[in-house]
């Protein structure tokens, strides 16, 4: 296996680069872009790796669940934010494995050696041991699976606008949603209102007042996290607005079509024509495969337990930031929460804090400024916690509304989902109401390098049929010319871990 120091070209672009400390950041979420960015144009030679080619703002994944914005207005290419820095060199991959005595990589073959690390591969979804659930409730970690959900959405109210079984109708415009807390809320509130007011113009049979929305959360309220009194409006608004709240429900099985949740009157069984996830996280696997390598620690829940300056014991040139992490080193020795906020800070803080020690200083001890917390519940209307500041409705949107459009990495898309808030406050139109694909197509989704296959020409002469040629290559039905075959090792088969493998 090739052992690469530089970048994969033959030659640096910059010559000088030969003799730059290298830093290798893997997953370009929002602590390995903040890192990026952070040591772009700086000493330093700098591979970003990700198995997706582009960093995906994941707060705003249950837009493109039900239709309010595109893929395209979510997700920004690595490439354009920070590819094209002289230093910078992003290289699509999953890493596979580490070597931090060797300091090295491995991913695509190759095994690629640093003087730094930053891990930054985020965190993907849970179903505390029923992993059988996925296929039926999508999670709602990464654009295929917010895309599933629309499907299912969009061809249930397909169905249903042509069916005369006024069961079966209510049956297909009914949703479940899985876990309270912020993105649970968020997706029911737009659930509700894209049944019951953005298709009242366009389904003709539809009895808008059938749609039903239950959100099933185990807690006695919604958004735990948040202050009591900012619970109780994000509850009491999504109750205005016709979502069903089943609070102390817990989830006992989940069939085609039917969750049961056990609740303190017995079991309650749900039907639903869709059913979304989104009660619980993990990290990253390669926490635990940081941990075999390296002996560092883990918490109860996978997450790499690092030091004040974010490096692991015995290895101070590995340093693990954003969701992957347990950063306990806080006034409250609480850990940072997983959120965009704290994953930024993180991110930039390391990279300043690379450059200070190569530069021969030392930076200054990382302090995480808490912003505060919010979550949208419905159009115009969201609740926000900042820093003992708690406001709701119309002034929590605005403050909502400005923070993601802050933290949104691309200037094209903090217009173009302007743009379409804007036209959806005025319409109450959705824009991105396709259905797309076959059913399922996006829940086993595997990404990163995928190798081309290459076509051999025949023989010139050659007296045995194509039928007898060796098993590694195949004759194409078409033309007869003959493909290679690629073998199990080229092949990613890739698990599901949050925003990507390499995404934070």
């Amino acid at each position: 296996m090739a052992v690469e120091r530089f970048f994969l070209e033959l030659n640096p672009p910059d010559e000088e680069l030969r003799s730059r400390p290298h830093v290798v950041v893997v997953g370009g979420g929002f602590a390995g872009l903040k890192a990026v960015q952070a040591l772009a144009g700086q000493p330093v030679r700098v591979t970003l790796i990700d198995k997706r080619n582009f960093n995906l703002f994941q707060p705003l994944l249950y837009q493109v669940a039900t239709g309010l914005v595109a893929e395209a207005d979510v997700a920004s290419p690595l490439r354009l934010l920070v590819g094209q820095a002289p230093n910078v060199q992003v290289l699509l991959g999953e890493v596979v494995d580490l070597d931090p005595a060797a300091q090295e990589v491995v991913f695509n073959d190759r095994r690629y050696r640093y003087d730094h690390l930053i891990l930054a591969t985020g965190s993907g979804s849970t179903y505390f041991g029923h992993e059988e659930w996925r296929a039926l409730a999508p999670p709602m970690k990464i654009l295929e699976h917010a895309d599933e959900i629309r499907r299912r959405v969009l061809m249930a109210l397909e169905e249903a606008e042509q069916t005369p079984d006024q069961v079966r109708r209510q049956f297909l415009q009914t949703a479940v949603v899985v876990g309270g807390g912020p993105s649970g809320c968020e997706l029911a509130g737009s659930l509700i209102e894209l049944m019951r007011h953005a298709l009242e113009r366009d389904f003709k049979q539809l009895d808008i007042a059938h749609c039903q929305v239950i959100l099933v959360d185990p807690g006695d309220r919604v958004l735990r996290a948040m202050h009591p009194s900012l619970s109780a409006a994000a509850g009491n608004h999504l109750r205005n607005c016709g979502v069903e709240l089943l609070l102390g429900g817990r989830v006992q099985s989940i069939e085609p079509g039917r969750i049961t949740v056990k609740t303190e009157d017995g079991d309650r069984v749900l039907e639903a024509a869709t059913i979304g996830w989104t009660a619980g996280v993990k990290p990253s696997h390669l926490g635990k495969l940081l941990a075999e390598r390296s002996g560092c620690p883990l918490d109860r829940s996978g997450r790499v337990v690092v030091q004040p300056d974010f490096s692991i014991p015995k290895f101070p040139s590995i340093r693990v930031v954003g969701d992957l992490t347990n950063y306990s080193h806080t006034a409250d020795a609480k850990p940072l929460p997983g959120m965009a906020g704290p994953a930024v800070q993180m991110g930039t803080w390391v990279a300043k804090d690379i450059l200070a020690g190569i530069s021969g200083s030392k930076a200054k001890p990382f302090r995480w400024f808490d912003f505060g917390s919010m979550a949208v519940v419905g159009p115009l209307y969201a609740v926000a916690d900042l820093r003992g500041l708690r406001v709701s409705g119309l002034l929590g949107w605005l403050l909502w509304g400005v923070a993601h459009l802050a933290f949104m990495p691309a200037n094209e898309n903090r217009l173009t989902l302007l743009t379409k808030w804007l036209w959806q406050i005025a319409t109450r139109e959705h824009a991105s109401l396709l259905i797309t694909g076959h059913p399922d197509q996006h829940m086993g989704v595997e990404v990163g390098l995928e190798r081309a296959e290459r076509v051999i020409d025949p023989p010139a002469t050659t007296s045995k049929p194509s039928s007898e040629t060796s098993s590694d290559a195949t004759a194409s039905p078409k033309t007869g010319l003959l493909t290679e075959h690629r073998t199990s090792s080229e092949t990613e088969a890739t698990p599901e871990s949050g925003n990507s493998a390499g995404i934070g």
